[in-house]
């Protein structure tokens, strides 16, 4: 690790180069939109330091140089498809981590090979592509003895984390069931490759449905998916539109993924959960992002905190009348700190590469099942 009191990364306004402690020497893989979101945390903490990068394009590492201060000879790009090859080799001894802020069809083979060459890993959700993907990458840290996360960052905001506490005193009882909705009404991007599934592994349940889902599952203490019986349909992404949206001009003729995805999972507890996802369908809301927990003693709504319960026999909601602000550049912080932490100090990822694995488990097991038409046994 670096015990440089000076980072590479202090052009960063904010940075604090008179940190004199351990620095997790980080470089980043893909550099492009996410990856500033990254970027622009890392300047808040103060044992963190970016020192390389590379990309596919480009401009991005024009953007890491300039904006970021990432020296140009820390900069790789490869026609190959996997500029980090080159990065690993160049920088071996000079980097202790790599963030992958890929496509999520990269996500495996870049953080196997940074496994592979003793290097801790953070990679951005979802996971992988496959069950198979995950399992190999979780292989390859352990094998190598360093720390894989996860960029689930809705199990960091405090309802989450609040409602999670009260479940496992048993304030709820037992969960029967929690209804999961990631839905809009017409939200599809028109960046990136979100359409296109060779790259992505899917559409919305697995672009923004995964966030809800994971914090859901971080919810019920990380159950085992056993069955999945799912549906998807594709009726308004593959065509030109006219119609008003946030984001118009989706590019309809690579367009190979779900506008909307509706499914069952039931885990080895007994819980069930309903899942819907879309990028579009005919809903009433605009954009909806939310969960539902019913147990035996009481159920919830996440969004809120509101719980339902019974008390002194009477039915009684309640509400907090206090929550602190937790958005997205507070949850982005909490989880990228707890990942460096892990690195240096050896504390527990809250989202491990097993826990993405699991959460891994439920797509795929969705997505199967609404291939086969049918329910599936999840393994």
């Amino acid at each position: 690790m670096s015990d440089s009191n000076q980072s590479v990364s202090t052009k960063i306004e904010g940075k604090k180069a008179s940190f004199k402690g351990r620095k997790l020497r980080i470089a980043v893989v893909g550099c492009g939109g996410i990856a500033n979101y990254h970027m622009e945390t890392y300047r808040k903490i103060e044992n963190a330091e970016v020192v390389a990068g590379c990309d596919i394009v480009r401009d991005r590492l024009d953007r890491m140089r300039d904006k970021w201060g990432v020296p140009e000879n820390a900069l790789f790009i490869d026609g190959s498809q996997k500029p980090w090859r080159a990065m690993l080799a160049a920088m071996k001894g000079k980097i202790d981590a790599v963030d992958v802020c890929t496509p999520n069809g990269v996500h495996a083979p870049a953080v196997i090979d940074a496994c592979n060459a003793g290097l801790h890993a953070m990679t951005e959700k979802p996971m992988a592509m496959t069950v198979k993907e995950c399992k190999d990458m979780v292989a390859a840290a352990n094998r190598n003895g360093v720390k894989l996360a996860v960029g689930f960052q809705r199990r960091y905001q405090d309802n989450t984390q609040n409602l999670a506490r009260m479940r496992a005193e048993g304030f709820f009882g037992d969960v029967m069931l929690v209804r999961v909705r990631a839905c809009r009404r017409r939200g599809i991007p028109n960046w990136g490759v979100f359409g296109q599934k060779d790259k992505q592994g899917g559409g919305p349940l697995i672009d923004i449905g995964v966030h809800i889902i994971e914090s859901a599952m971080a919810f019920l203490g990380n159950p085992t998916p056993v069955y999945a019986s799912a549906g998807t349909w594709t009726f308004i992404g593959d065509k030109p539109s006219e119609t008003m949206s946030m984001w118009p001009g989706w590019d309809h003729k690579t367009y190979t993924v779900e506008d909307f995805a509706c499914g069952q999972i039931r885990f080895d507890n007994g819980t069930i959960m309903q899942i819907e996802s879309s990028f579009a369908d005919h809903q009433k809301e605009h954009d909806i992002q939310d969960w539902w927990a019913y147990g035996t003693k009481a159920g919830c709504q996440w969004s809120t905190s509101e719980i339902w319960t019974d008390q002194n026999r009477m039915m009684v909601n309640m509400a907090p009348v206090f929550m602190p602000e937790c958005d997205w550049d507070v949850v982005f912080e909490r989880k990228l700190r707890n990942w460096i932490d892990g690195c240096l100090n050896g504390t527990p990822l809250q989202a491990s590469g097993e826990i993405g694995l699991n959460v891994q488990k439920v797509l795929c097991g969705l997505y199967d099942s609404a291939k086969v038409g049918h329910e599936i046994r999840i393994r």
